[in-house]
C-alpha cells in the first residue's frame, strides 16, 4: 500500500506534492484518504481562473502572470487543464510547455491534468491537485482551463477569482452578451489587443456589464464611454428620448480610474506576448481578492463551493452505487418494465431511490 505522508506535503516537498496529485488523478483510494489528512492546513492559497476560448492566449497569460507575481515574493503552483482524446483518452498537455520558463525555478510548481472527457473545462481531480498545493504552502495557485465554451462554467466552482479572457474576431457583438461563460468573470481580459477591434470588445464587454449591475442594482449605474451610459449622455446631448437610448435614465456618481462603476468588474487590454498589460490584471486580482477577505465575500463564494461540490461528489457516490451489484439489477429490471408499460418511470425513480436509502440494498 503507497503512503503518502502529509508532513512532506505540509513542508512543501514537490515530489511529494507530485506523487500525490498523480495518484489523485487515478482515483487512489488511499489517495483520496491522505488528501482528508490535510484538513485544516488549507484555505490560505489565493486560487485564480483563468478561463476564455481556445487561442485566446491562456498559457501564455499564465506565464507572464507567473513572473509578475514571483517578482513581489509570491510562490506559485500552477493546474493546467489539456484535452483528452475521445479515441485514446491521452492528452498533449501542451499548456505546460508555454512555461517552461518557470521550470527550474523552485517557487513555481506547475502541473497539467488530462481532463479525461470531463465537460466544464475542468478534470475530476483539479479541485484535489488545487487543495494538495494549497495545503504545500503556495501563495497563489493558478488554474487554467481546457479552452471553454458558453455553458462550461466549473471553474467559479473552485477558484476564488476568475479572470475570462476574450480576443478581438471571435464573433459578432452577441457573443459577448451570452449568458453563462460571460457571467462567471471576476476580471476581464482582452488579449492580443494590439490587433485591430479590441476597442471594440473593451466597449462591448463594458456595456454588456453595465447592463448586469443595472439588473442587479435594480437602478442605474455610472459607466464609461461608449457604454449605455455615454449613448445616454450623447442622445441628451442631442435632444433625443433617454428612453431611445437607454429605456431607463443613468444616475451618474463617482467611476474609478478606467471611467466604470466602482462595482463592476475590470475590463483590462493585454498583449500577453509581451506582457504589456500583465501588471495591470495582476493588480486588479489581489486587488479584488483583498476586497472579498475583507467583506466577507470570499468567504461566501468558498461555502458555496463547498456547497456545489458536496451535493455533486454525494450524487456521484450514488450513480456509482446503482451501477454496482444489487441497484444495478434493480435497474435493469425497472427499465425493462418501464419499456414495457408495466410501471412508470416517477414511481420506478421512487424504488432505486428508495435502494439507494439502504445502501443499495434490496
Amino acid at each position: 500500500m503507497t503512503e503518502y505522508p502529509s508532513g512532506s506535503i505540509l513542508a512543501g516537498d514537490i515530489r511529494a506534492c507530485a506523487r500525490l496529485i498523480s495518484a489523485l488523478e487515478n482515483g487512489d483510494e488511499e489517495a483520496y484518504r491522505s488528501l482528508a489528512s490535510l484538513n485544516g492546513k488549507t484555505g490560505h492559497a489565493q486560487i485564480i481562473g483563468v478561463t476564455g476560448p481556445p487561442g485566446s492566449g491562456k498559457s501564455t497569460l499564465t506565464d507572464k502572470m507567473i513572473g509578475v507575481l514571483r517578482a513581489r515574493g509570491m510562490r506559485v503552483g500552477v493546474v493546467a487543464v489539456d484535452p483528452s482524446s475521445p479515441f485514446s483518452g491521452g492528452a498533449i498537455l501542451g499548456d505546460r510547455l508555454r512555461m517552461q520558463g518557470h521550470a527550474t525555478d523552485p517557487g513555481v510548481f506547475i502541473r497539467s491534468l488530462a481532463s479525461r472527457g470531463k465537460l466544464g473545462g475542468l478534470s475530476e481531480a483539479t479541485h484535489a491537485a488545487v487543495t494538495v498545493l494549497d495545503a504545500a504552502g503556495y501563495d497563489v495557485v493558478i488554474i487554467e482551463t481546457v479552452g471553454v465554451g458558453q455553458s462550461e462554467i466549473d471553474i467559479v466552482r473552485v477558484a476564488d477569482t476568475v479572470l475570462l479572457i476574450s480576443v478581438p474576431g471571435l464573433g459578432d457583438d452577441i457573443q459577448v452578451i451570452k449568458a453563462g461563460i460571460m457571467e462567471i468573470g471576476d476580471v476581464f481580459v482582452v488579449n492580443k489587443s494590439d490587433r485591430e477591434g479590441s476597442d471594440r470588445v473593451v466597449r462591448e464587454i463594458r456595456a454588456m456589464l453595465e447592463t448586469q449591475v443595472m439588473l442587479k442594482r435594480g437602478s442605474s449605474v455610472p459607466a464609461g464611454p461608449d457604454t449605455l451610459a455615454s449613448r445616454f449622455e450623447e442622445a441628451a446631448h442631442h435632444r433625443l428620448a433617454p428612453e431611445s437610448v437607454t429605456g431607463a435614465g443613468i444616475a451618474h456618481g463617482a467611476l474609478r480610474a478606467d471611467n466604470t462603476a466602482p462595482d463592476m468588474p475590470p475590463v483590462v487590454k493585454t498583449v500577453a506576448e509581451t506582457g504589456e498589460g500583465v501588471e495591470a490584471v495582476v493588480d486588479a486580482v489581489l486587488a479584488l481578492h483583498a476586497r472579498a477577505v475583507a467583506s466577507g465575500e470570499l468567504a461566501a463564494r468558498r461555502y458555496k463551493s463547498a456547497r456545489f461540490r458536496l451535493r455533486d461528489m454525494a450524487l456521484k457516490r450514488a450513480l456509482k452505487t446503482l451501477a454496482d451489484g444489487e441497484g444495478a439489477a434493480l435497474t435493469d429490471t425497472l427499465a425493462r418494465d418501464i419499456v414495457e408499460g408495466k410501471k412508470d418511470i416517477y414511481g420506478a425513480a421512487g424504488e432505486l431511490f428508495a435502494v439507494l436509502s439502504r445502501g443499495g440494498k434490496l
